[in-house]
């Protein structure tokens, strides 16, 4: 092992440190079931955006990045809309303030406002979006415990510990292993000390995360200085055509194999069914996680589109200046690396711990060390978090117990993230990779998600029955889907899985009455959505004449289509700074500062609650 004892100390003392944290905030925790799940919706928009950024700058996701950025280059920054990243750019300009203003705790409850409280609909949406919120999070809950055990295994190798462990562990289960040692961290403080003590740790790991991708990338500029990257044609180029035409052939051969593995091969098409899905999967809103938990936390709608808008501005730039610093080390040293796994293939996600291994002095290895393992634990605690409110709220208090004292209401808390965690690491073992979890994940799950909730926002006739048979369609389309088809070809088949999701939710709508008209009407007027609402809008009107609707839906547009820009260009900045290219950091710099100026007068002087 390269660790010192400084970085050791580094370590211990931040793990210590959540510990006394979820220790400390478990009164302020128990106060009330929304101080412990929501924060008592009192904590300001900056440090839930920073809470959520830090959530997102997760170990897993790190290192997925960090293989693609080896093997695309600058056009790695496309891939990522496969989740798509661009959704936070859509929640920032108006789905964020719509979600908040219906003033609900989880997307289920949400339900509540858009089509009523009972009928057999109702109750069917219901239970179906409290089993796909929580089949979503315990597959995130799998995707970052394999990603943690695969990173601690090159820092504490098998060899080290296994004399003083009572048992033998087989060497595909080795990541595993550690991957629930680290996971017993995240569930005691995350569980005792509710969204307070998760807010305030990962405001914590932000900064730490920050100091160590700056000294990542700075560390990178010095050992690139005087050196060129033998890398293929286009490497350094964003921009591509109808095929990848990325040739590593007598540079790095491992990595065609991963471009052919992958299927980005034909990337112009790739790009476009990518923009197709993210569109809709954007305008569907924030799927039922950690991310639309923090919405639904902020003070205010106006404080939930800050926050939303914050977050890409904190996240994008730190994260890829340690994205591009580890690909730069470990282009220029790749020979010396041991990528190969327990089946004696290469692994570019080993690329992440293994440069960091290798490259990083003593304590500033401990404190990169420190915010990664914090990284995992900021994403579990959230995730977990947001599954917990799903159980708690839409489970227990409306099926087993609607009367519960909160010293009950905390104790079902506590149990509900005990069971869940343990779920999350049988799933984790079983799962094959950090990238067939994620595919999983974005491309089949949330891809059955998307069009009852497209519909749910922008078309007033759609109702209860609706939903469900779309989603039950969508979903259950994707589960079935999964079994045939895995990687990239779930985002191929994505069309025809759209298609069953929207046959599903118009059956499902036309066989059943429409939502009654004062819950949609109360809706309308509250929420403010554009869209298909002119019938509701007549009716409020009729009650109200000085209601104004909302004609805001080319502005958003022009807005969304700007934040994407921007959102590239953050992307690419600290790319270009790293590989030193001085003409397009300065022409991106320039694009940057002209849509900063824009959004200012079309977007944040615009705000309202």
């Amino acid at each position: 092992m390269k660790l010192q004892f400084l970085d050791i100390a580094i370590i211990c003392t931040y793990l210590i440190g959540m510990l006394m944290l979820g220790w400390f905030m478990r009164k302020k925790a128990r106060q009330s079931k929304e101080n412990y799940l929501m924060g008592g919706k009192k904590l300001p928009w900056y440090m839930l955006g920073l809470s959520d950024a830090s959530d997102m700058f997760d170990i897993s996701g790190t290192m997925w990045m960090v293989a693609l950025c080896f093997v695309y280059g600058v056009k790695s920054l496309w891939i990522p809309w496969l989740w798509p990243v661009f959704n936070q750019v859509f929640n920032m300009m108006f789905l964020s303030k719509w979600l908040r203003r219906s003033n609900a705790n989880t997307g289920a409850e949400w339900l509540g406002t858009r089509f009523g409280l009972t009928g057999k609909g109702v109750q069917a949406s219901h239970t179906v979006v409290v089993a796909f919120a929580l089949i979503g999070c315990l597959g995130f809950l799998a995707y970052g415990f394999v990603g943690l055990g695969k990173f601690v295994e090159i820092f504490v190798p098998w060899d080290v510990v296994k004399g003083y462990v009572p048992f033998d562990v087989a060497p595909q289960y080795v990541a595993h292993f550690y991957g629930i040692v680290f996971t017993l961290f995240a569930v005691f403080y995350s569980v005792l000390g509710g969204l307070h003590s998760i807010v305030i740790g990962d405001v914590i790991k932000y900064i730490i995360m920050t100091i160590g991708a700056i000294a990542i990338a700075v560390i990178a500029m010095q050992h690139l200085h005087g050196k060129t990257l033998n890398v293929p044609r286009g490497w350094d180029n964003p921009f591509f055509g109808w095929h990848l035409d990325m040739n590593w052939r007598g540079i790095v051969d491992d990595a065609m194999k991963k471009i052919d593995g992958d299927g980005y091969g034909m990337f112009g098409i790739f790009f476009m069914m990518m923009l197709f899905k993210g569109v809709f999967a954007s305008l569907a809103g924030p799927a039922p996680n950690y991310d639309m938990q923090k919405i639904l936390s902020t003070k205010s709608p106006k404080e939930a589109s800050k926050m939303t808008g914050f977050v890409s501005l904190i996240l994008l730039p730190i994260r890829y200046s340690m994205i591009i610093g580890l690909t730069v080390l470990g282009l220029l040293y790749y020979n010396q690396l041991n990528l190969k796994d327990a089946t004696g293939n290469v692994d570019f996600e080993k690329i992440l711990p293994a440069t960091i291994n290798q490259f990083l002095p003593v304590g500033i290895l401990g404190l990169v060390l420190t915010g990664l393992f914090g990284a995992f634990v900021g994403t579990f605690s959230g995730t977990l978090n947001a599954a917990q409110a799903y159980f708690v709220n839409d489970v227990y208090l409306k099926y087993i117990n609607p009367t519960a004292t909160n010293k009950k209401v905390i104790t079902a808390n506590y149990l509900s993230g005990l069971i869940i965690v343990a779920v999350g690491i049988v799933l984790g073992f079983l799962a094959k990779d950090v990238n067939s979890i994620l595919q999983w994940i974005v491309s089949g799950l949330y891809g059955g998600y998307i069009a009852a909730n497209v519909f749910k926002w922008y078309w007033w006739r759609f109702n209860a029955h609706g939903f469900f048979w779309g989603m039950f369609a969508g979903v259950g389309g994707a589960l079935i889907f999964s079994r045939f088809f895995e990687g990239i070809e779930f985002l191929y088949y994505f069309p025809l899985l759209f298609l069953i999701s929207i046959a599903g939710c118009l059956i499902g709508t036309f066989t059943a009455p429409a939502t009654d008209v004062t819950v949609l009407k109360k809706f309308y007027s509250t929420v403010k959505p554009w869209g298909f609402w002119q019938p509701i809008h007549q009716l409020v009107v009729a009650d109200d004449p000085a209601f104004l609707p909302n004609k805001r839906f080319k502005l958003d547009m022009f807005n969304v289509v700007l934040g994407i820009i921007a959102q590239c260009c953050l992307t690419v900045l600290p790319m270009y700074i790293v590989l030193w290219m001085k003409l397009p950091l300065l022409i991106t710099v320039i694009i940057l500062l002209i849509i900063i100026v824009v959004l200012k007068k079309t977007w944040w002087n615009k705000l309202e609650d």
